[in-house]
Protein backbone atom coordinates (compact mmCIF):
# COMPACT_ATOMS: atom_id res chain seq x y z
CA UNK A 1 0.00 0.00 0.00
CA UNK A 2 1.06 3.33 -1.15
CA UNK A 3 2.64 6.04 1.67
CA UNK A 4 -0.12 8.09 0.91
CA UNK A 5 -2.89 5.73 1.07
CA UNK A 6 -1.72 5.01 4.82
CA UNK A 7 -1.63 8.15 5.53
CA UNK A 8 -4.80 9.34 4.77
CA UNK A 9 -6.15 5.63 6.76
CA UNK A 10 -4.23 7.18 9.40
CA UNK A 11 -5.91 10.67 9.51
CA UNK A 12 -9.38 9.11 9.17
CA UNK A 13 -8.47 7.28 11.97
CA UNK A 14 -7.26 10.03 14.01
CA UNK A 15 -10.61 11.89 13.31
CA UNK A 16 -13.00 9.11 14.00
CA UNK A 17 -11.57 9.12 17.50
CA UNK A 18 -11.08 12.83 17.80
CA UNK A 19 -14.33 13.44 17.67
CA UNK A 20 -15.48 10.47 19.80
CA UNK A 21 -17.25 11.99 22.75
CA UNK A 22 -18.12 8.80 24.56
CA UNK A 23 -14.31 7.71 24.89
CA UNK A 24 -10.94 8.88 25.92
CA UNK A 25 -8.11 8.47 24.05
CA UNK A 26 -4.57 8.94 24.73
CA UNK A 27 -0.90 8.99 22.53
CA UNK A 28 -0.59 5.20 22.98
CA UNK A 29 -4.45 4.63 21.64
CA UNK A 30 -4.43 6.44 19.08
CA UNK A 31 -1.36 4.72 18.39
CA UNK A 32 -3.10 1.51 18.58
CA UNK A 33 -6.16 2.63 16.80
CA UNK A 34 -3.67 3.14 13.24
CA UNK A 35 -2.12 0.23 13.59
CA UNK A 36 -5.14 -2.05 13.69
CA UNK A 37 -6.90 0.53 10.71
CA UNK A 38 -3.81 -0.34 8.96
CA UNK A 39 -4.50 -4.13 10.12
CA UNK A 40 -7.64 -3.92 8.68
CA UNK A 41 -6.92 -2.72 5.25
CA UNK A 42 -3.56 -4.66 4.17
CA UNK A 43 -4.38 -8.03 6.22
CA UNK A 44 -0.97 -7.96 7.75
CA UNK A 45 0.97 -6.73 10.68
CA UNK A 46 1.70 -3.02 10.63
CA UNK A 47 2.97 -0.86 13.47
CA UNK A 48 2.60 2.77 13.67
CA UNK A 49 4.94 4.61 15.34
CA UNK A 50 4.35 7.17 18.02
CA UNK A 51 6.50 9.37 15.82
CA UNK A 52 4.01 8.98 13.35
CA UNK A 53 0.75 10.02 14.87
CA UNK A 54 2.65 12.70 16.24
CA UNK A 55 3.42 14.35 12.86
CA UNK A 56 -0.04 13.09 11.57
CA UNK A 57 -1.74 15.55 14.77
CA UNK A 58 0.49 18.35 13.50
CA UNK A 59 -0.51 17.74 10.20
CA UNK A 60 -3.84 17.94 11.01
CA UNK A 61 -3.84 21.48 13.65
CA UNK A 62 -1.79 22.97 10.58
CA UNK A 63 -2.71 24.93 7.26
CA UNK A 64 -0.73 21.96 5.24
CA UNK A 65 -3.97 20.02 3.90
CA UNK A 66 -6.31 22.57 4.90
CA UNK A 67 -7.90 20.55 7.98
CA UNK A 68 -6.37 23.27 11.04
CA UNK A 69 -8.27 21.15 13.17
CA UNK A 70 -8.87 22.11 16.73
CA UNK A 71 -6.99 19.40 18.78
CA UNK A 72 -6.30 19.70 22.04
CA UNK A 73 -5.03 17.56 25.20
CA UNK A 74 -6.76 17.85 28.49
CA UNK A 75 -5.23 16.38 31.75
CA UNK A 76 -1.70 16.32 29.90
CA UNK A 77 -3.11 13.17 28.56
CA UNK A 78 -6.25 12.58 26.18
CA UNK A 79 -6.36 14.11 23.03
CA UNK A 80 -9.84 15.31 21.30
CA UNK A 81 -11.21 18.26 19.45
CA UNK A 82 -12.22 21.18 21.52
CA UNK A 83 -14.73 21.40 19.26
CA UNK A 84 -17.22 18.63 19.75
CA UNK A 85 -18.71 19.22 15.83
CA UNK A 86 -16.00 19.70 13.85
CA UNK A 87 -14.58 16.69 11.50
CA UNK A 88 -11.97 16.39 9.05
CA UNK A 89 -14.70 15.67 6.54
CA UNK A 90 -16.70 18.62 7.29
CA UNK A 91 -13.66 21.26 6.16
CA UNK A 92 -15.80 24.61 4.63
CA UNK A 93 -14.57 25.55 1.14
CA UNK A 94 -14.41 28.77 -0.02
CA UNK A 95 -14.98 30.68 -3.15
CA UNK A 96 -11.90 30.28 -4.63
CA UNK A 97 -11.64 26.69 -3.31
CA UNK A 98 -14.42 25.96 -5.50
CA UNK A 99 -13.28 28.10 -8.60
CA UNK A 100 -10.19 25.64 -8.47
CA UNK A 101 -12.42 22.51 -8.17
CA UNK A 102 -14.36 23.71 -11.22
CA UNK A 103 -11.83 24.17 -13.33
CA UNK A 104 -9.88 21.16 -12.62
CA UNK A 105 -13.00 19.01 -13.32
CA UNK A 106 -13.20 20.86 -16.66
CA UNK A 107 -9.65 19.66 -17.08
CA UNK A 108 -10.37 16.07 -16.32
CA UNK A 109 -13.49 15.95 -18.46
CA UNK A 110 -11.16 16.33 -21.58
CA UNK A 111 -9.81 12.68 -20.73
CA UNK A 112 -13.22 11.64 -20.65
CA UNK A 113 -12.41 9.31 -23.73
CA UNK A 114 -9.87 7.65 -22.14
CA UNK A 115 -9.68 4.15 -20.14
CA UNK A 116 -8.00 5.07 -17.09
CA UNK A 117 -10.55 8.13 -16.51
CA UNK A 118 -13.98 5.79 -17.36
CA UNK A 119 -14.52 4.80 -13.72
CA UNK A 120 -14.11 8.27 -12.81
CA UNK A 121 -16.93 9.85 -15.09
CA UNK A 122 -19.49 9.23 -12.27
CA UNK A 123 -17.19 11.38 -9.73
CA UNK A 124 -16.53 13.96 -11.59
CA UNK A 125 -20.19 14.32 -12.85
CA UNK A 126 -20.84 14.06 -9.26
CA UNK A 127 -18.08 17.43 -8.42
CA UNK A 128 -19.15 18.92 -11.47
CA UNK A 129 -22.98 18.98 -10.33
CA UNK A 130 -21.73 20.08 -6.66
CA UNK A 131 -19.70 23.17 -8.22
CA UNK A 132 -22.57 23.89 -10.44
CA UNK A 133 -24.77 23.82 -7.60
CA UNK A 134 -22.53 27.12 -5.84
CA UNK A 135 -23.07 28.91 -9.05
CA UNK A 136 -19.11 28.64 -10.18
CA UNK A 137 -18.20 28.93 -13.80
CA UNK A 138 -15.67 27.73 -15.53
CA UNK A 139 -12.40 30.51 -16.25
CA UNK A 140 -10.37 27.56 -18.20
CA UNK A 141 -11.40 26.11 -21.37
CA UNK A 142 -9.17 23.96 -23.58
CA UNK A 143 -9.58 23.20 -27.50
CA UNK A 144 -11.31 20.20 -28.17
CA UNK A 145 -13.36 19.45 -30.99
CA UNK A 146 -16.32 17.04 -29.93
CA UNK A 147 -16.74 15.73 -33.53
CA UNK A 148 -13.29 14.36 -34.12
CA UNK A 149 -13.24 11.34 -35.58
CA UNK A 150 -11.29 8.46 -34.13
CA UNK A 151 -11.68 9.44 -30.28
CA UNK A 152 -13.36 6.21 -30.28
CA UNK A 153 -10.77 4.21 -30.84
CA UNK A 154 -8.58 5.62 -28.15
CA UNK A 155 -9.82 2.98 -25.62
CA UNK A 156 -8.68 0.13 -27.44
CA UNK A 157 -5.49 1.67 -28.65
CA UNK A 158 -4.53 2.58 -24.88
CA UNK A 159 -4.93 -1.03 -23.41
CA UNK A 160 -3.26 -2.88 -26.29
CA UNK A 161 0.19 -0.42 -25.32
CA UNK A 162 -0.54 -0.75 -21.89
CA UNK A 163 -0.89 -4.52 -22.23
CA UNK A 164 1.29 -5.32 -25.00
CA UNK A 165 -1.12 -6.40 -27.67
CA UNK A 166 -0.08 -6.71 -31.42
CA UNK A 167 -3.14 -5.33 -33.15
CA UNK A 168 -4.36 -5.62 -37.09
CA UNK A 169 -5.79 -2.43 -38.06
CA UNK A 170 -7.72 -2.00 -41.18
CA UNK A 171 -6.59 2.19 -42.64
CA UNK A 172 -7.61 4.27 -45.11
CA UNK A 173 -4.59 7.28 -45.78
CA UNK A 174 -5.94 9.93 -47.06
CA UNK A 175 -3.76 9.48 -50.87
CA UNK A 176 -4.75 6.00 -51.02
CA UNK A 177 -7.76 4.47 -53.09
CA UNK A 178 -8.67 1.79 -50.89
CA UNK A 179 -8.09 0.38 -47.09
CA UNK A 180 -4.81 -1.64 -46.66
CA UNK A 181 -4.63 -3.84 -43.29
CA UNK A 182 -1.37 -3.44 -40.96
CA UNK A 183 -0.37 -5.82 -37.95
CA UNK A 184 1.25 -3.36 -35.88
CA UNK A 185 3.07 -3.10 -32.38
CA UNK A 186 1.44 -0.19 -30.75
CA UNK A 187 4.29 1.90 -28.57
CA UNK A 188 2.52 5.57 -28.19
CA UNK A 189 -0.53 7.60 -28.38
CA UNK A 190 0.34 10.77 -29.10
CA UNK A 191 -1.86 14.41 -29.69
CA UNK A 192 -0.63 17.01 -32.14
CA UNK A 193 -2.76 19.92 -33.58
CA UNK A 194 -5.99 18.96 -31.93
CA UNK A 195 -5.43 15.49 -34.13
CA UNK A 196 -4.83 11.81 -32.83
CA UNK A 197 -1.88 9.66 -33.66
CA UNK A 198 -0.79 5.99 -32.86
CA UNK A 199 2.93 5.56 -33.09
CA UNK A 200 3.74 2.25 -33.55
CA UNK A 201 6.41 -0.38 -34.84
CA UNK A 202 5.40 -1.85 -38.47
CA UNK A 203 7.46 -3.72 -41.17
CA UNK A 204 10.34 -3.15 -39.42
CA UNK A 205 10.28 0.62 -39.13
CA UNK A 206 8.27 3.04 -37.07
CA UNK A 207 4.67 4.59 -38.34
CA UNK A 208 2.58 7.20 -37.36
CA UNK A 209 -1.22 6.22 -38.21
CA UNK A 210 -4.17 9.42 -37.31
CA UNK A 211 -6.94 7.89 -35.16
CA UNK A 212 -9.35 9.45 -37.63
CA UNK A 213 -8.38 6.99 -40.29
CA UNK A 214 -8.37 3.47 -38.89
CA UNK A 215 -11.59 1.96 -39.87
CA UNK A 216 -11.41 -1.48 -37.66
CA UNK A 217 -8.94 -2.78 -35.10
CA UNK A 218 -8.56 -6.05 -33.90
CA UNK A 219 -5.65 -7.72 -31.25
CA UNK A 220 -3.93 -10.67 -32.83
CA UNK A 221 -3.11 -12.87 -29.78
CA UNK A 222 -1.06 -15.04 -32.31
CA UNK A 223 1.63 -12.34 -33.45
CA UNK A 224 3.99 -11.87 -30.67
CA UNK A 225 4.12 -8.32 -29.49
CA UNK A 226 7.19 -6.29 -30.37
CA UNK A 227 8.20 -4.05 -27.31
CA UNK A 228 10.98 -1.57 -28.61
CA UNK A 229 11.22 0.05 -25.62
CA UNK A 230 10.26 3.48 -27.39
CA UNK A 231 11.61 6.68 -25.75
CA UNK A 232 8.98 9.56 -27.18
CA UNK A 233 11.36 12.43 -25.86
CA UNK A 234 14.55 11.82 -28.21
CA UNK A 235 11.98 10.00 -30.44
CA UNK A 236 10.40 13.62 -31.53
CA UNK A 237 13.53 15.60 -30.37
CA UNK A 238 14.34 16.80 -33.41
CA UNK A 239 10.45 17.37 -35.31
CA UNK A 240 7.95 19.95 -34.79
CA UNK A 241 4.69 17.45 -35.35
CA UNK A 242 4.69 13.69 -35.63
CA UNK A 243 6.08 13.33 -38.91
CA UNK A 244 9.55 11.64 -38.36
CA UNK A 245 12.46 10.51 -40.75
CA UNK A 246 14.70 7.42 -39.81
CA UNK A 247 17.22 8.89 -42.38
CA UNK A 248 17.00 12.75 -42.46
CA UNK A 249 18.87 14.43 -40.41
CA UNK A 250 17.74 17.59 -38.66
CA UNK A 251 18.53 21.01 -40.22
CA UNK A 252 19.04 24.74 -39.34
CA UNK A 253 16.03 26.69 -40.20
CA UNK A 254 16.36 29.99 -39.86
CA UNK A 255 13.41 32.42 -40.14
CA UNK A 256 12.63 35.65 -39.53
CA UNK A 257 9.79 37.70 -37.67
CA UNK A 258 8.27 40.85 -38.11
CA UNK A 259 8.80 43.46 -34.84
CA UNK A 260 5.23 43.61 -34.27
CA UNK A 261 4.82 39.69 -33.54
CA UNK A 262 8.32 38.47 -32.04
CA UNK A 263 6.84 38.66 -28.55
CA UNK A 264 4.61 35.79 -29.44
CA UNK A 265 7.15 33.68 -30.98
CA UNK A 266 9.75 34.35 -27.96
CA UNK A 267 7.27 33.12 -25.63
CA UNK A 268 6.17 30.58 -27.41
CA UNK A 269 9.09 28.75 -29.41
CA UNK A 270 8.67 26.70 -32.31
CA UNK A 271 10.69 24.46 -31.02
CA UNK A 272 12.78 23.61 -27.63
CA UNK A 273 15.80 24.50 -29.94
CA UNK A 274 15.10 28.31 -30.83
CA UNK A 275 17.77 30.64 -30.31
CA UNK A 276 17.54 34.16 -31.54
CA UNK A 277 20.42 35.16 -33.63
CA UNK A 278 19.25 38.98 -34.72
CA UNK A 279 17.47 41.44 -33.19
CA UNK A 280 16.45 45.10 -34.79
CA UNK A 281 13.54 47.36 -35.46
CA UNK A 282 12.07 45.64 -37.71
CA UNK A 283 12.03 42.20 -36.38
CA UNK A 284 13.98 39.24 -35.06
CA UNK A 285 15.67 36.31 -36.42
CA UNK A 286 15.35 32.95 -34.73
CA UNK A 287 17.18 29.89 -35.72
CA UNK A 288 15.91 25.84 -34.80
CA UNK A 289 16.94 22.71 -35.60
CA UNK A 290 15.08 20.04 -36.75
CA UNK A 291 13.83 18.11 -39.48
CA UNK A 292 12.07 19.43 -42.72
CA UNK A 293 8.44 17.94 -42.49
CA UNK A 294 5.37 18.48 -43.42
CA UNK A 295 4.21 20.03 -39.91
CA UNK A 296 6.87 22.46 -40.20
CA UNK A 297 5.67 23.66 -43.43
CA UNK A 298 2.15 24.02 -42.40
CA UNK A 299 3.36 26.05 -39.17
CA UNK A 300 5.52 28.44 -41.21
CA UNK A 301 2.50 28.95 -43.78
CA UNK A 302 -0.02 29.48 -41.38
CA UNK A 303 2.06 32.47 -40.15
CA UNK A 304 1.74 34.20 -43.42
CA UNK A 305 3.33 37.72 -44.20
CA UNK A 306 4.61 37.46 -40.57
CA UNK A 307 7.38 35.11 -41.40
CA UNK A 308 10.44 35.19 -43.59
CA UNK A 309 12.46 31.86 -44.27
CA UNK A 310 15.69 33.01 -44.76
CA UNK A 311 17.87 29.15 -44.51
CA UNK A 312 17.43 26.65 -45.83
CA UNK A 313 17.26 26.65 -49.50
CA UNK A 314 15.42 24.30 -50.09
CA UNK A 315 12.84 24.85 -47.59
CA UNK A 316 12.73 28.61 -48.75
CA UNK A 317 11.92 27.43 -52.05
CA UNK A 318 9.15 25.37 -50.77
CA UNK A 319 7.10 27.62 -49.24
CA UNK A 320 7.99 30.74 -52.08
CA UNK A 321 5.88 28.03 -54.20
CA UNK A 322 3.56 27.29 -51.93
CA UNK A 323 2.63 30.99 -51.23
CA UNK A 324 2.89 32.02 -55.11
CA UNK A 325 0.08 29.42 -55.34
CA UNK A 326 -2.17 30.66 -52.98
CA UNK A 327 -1.89 33.65 -54.71
CA UNK A 328 -3.30 32.51 -57.85
CA UNK A 329 -6.39 31.38 -55.79
CA UNK A 330 -7.05 34.63 -55.48
CA UNK A 331 -6.22 36.41 -58.98
CA UNK A 332 -8.70 35.63 -60.65
CA UNK A 333 -12.56 36.31 -60.61
CA UNK A 334 -15.02 33.70 -59.57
Amino acid sequence: MSSNKNALIRYKTLDKCLKNKYRKYTLEDLIDECSEALFEFEGKESFVSKRTVQLDLQNMRSEKFGYEAPIEVYDRKYYCYSDPDYSIHNISVNENDLKAMNNAIQILKQFKDFSMFKEMNGVIQKLEDSIHATHQKSIIHLDKNERLKGLEHIDVLYEAILNKKTLNIIYRSFKAKRSDSYIVHPQLLKEYNNRWFLICWCKNKMYNLALDRMEKINVEENVIYIDRDFDSERYFGEVIGVTVSETQRPQNVVFKIIARHAPYVKTKPFHHSQEIIKEDEYGTTFKICVQLNFELERMILGMGELITVLKPEKLKKRIKKSLMAAYENYSEEF
